[in-house]
Parts: structure tokens; C-alpha cells; sequence
């Protein structure tokens, strides 16, 4: 099977899980911590499907793919975004999804406070995570996935 399928597959079987996540399990356990896993698990699925587009793009040689991510990233928002349908709105709300998990994996602090997390750069400037913010990736992750499937299977 081709690797761009593969890679939206994977995505597809992510955001089932953390739908089930936002929506069944995180009602009942409220453990907050599961925020920060549903986060990193969004990103996946958002990062397969560009990895998806990238790759049925260049299998049809419209685009050339470097071994760098940050290259392959911004390939994707300047030429494979539009063609794919996805917006500049939804596409700012990738690169925030990215930094705030990137700003996790750095954060050397984390606490819990009124039902949000809130992680703290080495500059101590405060980004909060909230049940609310995590949907709208998880939303967001479900229309990049209908759009990828939709401009590959046309």
C-alpha cells in the first residue's frame, strides 16, 4: 500500500481514539493530565496528514521533499495547503498546535490550576491548555483528515 495512505490511515484510527478521549473518557475520569496526551495525539494525526499531502504530492511530482521537517513543513503550507483546501486560519492553527507542543516537550514546569494546564517557557510566560482548546484541535485535526481524504481519493 502506499506510504500517503498508510500515514492517513494512521491519522484517521488517532482521532477516533481522541475523540473517544474528549468525549467519553475525560467526562468520567477528569484526570487532566489526559490533556496533555490528547494534545501530542492531535499533533500526530495533523502530522500524518501533512506527511500524507506531502507525499502524494511528490509521488505525482509536483513538489520536491527534503529530509528536513521544517523544509517539508513550510512546502506544505506554501504549496500544498491551498490544494488541498485547507485555510489560513486552519493552517495558524497547526503551526499553534506545533509550538504548544513543542513548548511542552521544553517546558521545565507543568502544573494543574482551576481545571487548566499550564505549562511555563524558560522565560516563564505562561501558555494554557484547556479542555475547550483541545476540542478545537481535535476539530480542526477532523477537517485537515476529511480534506486530505477527500483530494487524495478524487
Amino acid at each position: 500500500m502506499e506510504k500517503f495512505l498508510e500515514n492517513l490511515q494512521e491519522a484517521e484510527k488517532t482521532i477516533r481514539i481522541v475523540d473517544h478521549i474528549v468525549y467519553v473518557t475525560f467526562p468520567l475520569v477528569k484526570d487532566k493530565k489526559i490533556l496533555i496526551k490528547m494534545l501530542l495525539e492531535t499533533k500526530k494525526a495533523i502530522a500524518n496528514c501533512i506527511n500524507s499531502a506531502l507525499q502524494y504530492e511528490y509521488l505525482y511530482k509536483r513538489i520536491s521533499l527534503s529530509k528536513d521537517p521544517k523544509i517539508n513543513f513550510d512546502t506544505f503550507i506554501k504549496k500544498c495547503s491551498l490544494r488541498f483546501g485547507i485555510t489560513r486560519e486552519e493552517t495558524i492553527l497547526i503551526v499553534h498546535l506545533f509550538d504548544l507542543v513543542k513548548k511542552h516537550e521544553e517546558s521545565t514546569m507543568e502544573f494543574i490550576k482551576n481545571g487548566k494546564i499550564i505549562i511555563l517557557s524558560d522565560d516563564l510566560n505562561p501558555e494554557i491548555i484547556t479542555l475547550e482548546k483541545t476540542k478545537e484541535f481535535l476539530n480542526l485535526a477532523k477537517q485537515i483528515l476529511r480534506k486530505t481524504m477527500k483530494k487524495i481519493r478524487t
